[in-house]
């Protein structure tokens, strides 16, 4: 498994490592006892700089495991303790791709809601204004492309709430395509939702230097090749 890492690797230095996760990839461990890439990315590490003792590796940030896309860890606890001060700040921009159902909608819109979590479902709840235990999120969409049955939003996350995305997408009447739990008509081949983490800005926590990153679709799947065709 541990050769597969190389090839996701999207950028690396002595500080951190930026990794384009697959969909059905875990970030981290979690009750199912499945691989994670923290375990996969330690072990790869180890092996590939032949590190006798313990590699230091943390996760910066999540992501959903049916979503593909940028994910940061730090290599060092400075980065790490830096990096998640940023996060917290909002000092990291965050760039999804998402295709949706074919619906009409606003080129572009800012969307402004409230979600609580169900813990019984691991779901997020939508409220249109503020209510008891629930959280402001906020995002802005931009529709890139229209394809035969699907179309192509860009958004730009402002929070970074519990299926954020998926949630507010669902509310306006496009749920994301293969989101069985927000309302996706049907699955995915690889059972996954069609959700890309697909560009990271931010300053470097060490180096201070001004970081772009983009990531590739990995899916073989003909909507996303559309979608991803100029």
């Amino acid at each position: 498994m541990t050769h597969d890492i190389a090839s996701q690797i999207i950028y690396e230095d002595n500080h951190l490592l930026i990794i384009n996760k697959k969909v059905g990839q875990l970030v981290q461990g979690d009750k199912t006892g499945d691989a994670s890439l923290l375990e996969l990315i330690k072990a790869f590490i180890k092996k590939r700089d032949e590190k006798p003792g313990n590699v230091f590796l943390g996760l910066v940030h999540r992501i959903d495991r049916p979503t593909s896309g940028l994910v940061i860890y730090a290599k060092t606890s400075k980065a790490l303790s830096r990096l998640t001060q940023m996060v917290k700040n909002r000092e990291i921009e965050k760039t999804y791709w998402a295709i949706v159902a074919k619906e009409m909608l606003p080129q572009s819109q800012r969307l402004v809601h409230y979600l609580k979590k169900n813990e019984k479902n691991n779901k997020a709840i939508v409220f249109p204004k503020p209510t008891d235990g629930a959280k402001e999120a906020i995002l802005s969409y931009h529709l890139i492309k229209v394809l035969d049955n699907y179309q192509l939003l860009e958004i730009d996350l402002e929070t970074g709430r519990h299926h954020q995305i998926r949630a507010q997408l669902s509310k306006i009447g496009v749920p994301i395509k293969g989101d069985l739990k927000y309302g996706s008509p049907r699955s995915n081949p690889d059972g996954g939702i069609s959700l890309h983490a697909r560009r990271l800005q931010f300053v470097h926590p060490v180096t201070k230097e001004k970081m772009d990153i983009t990531a590739p679709v990995l899916s073989n799947d003909a909507v996303w090749r559309a979608a991803e065709e100029k």
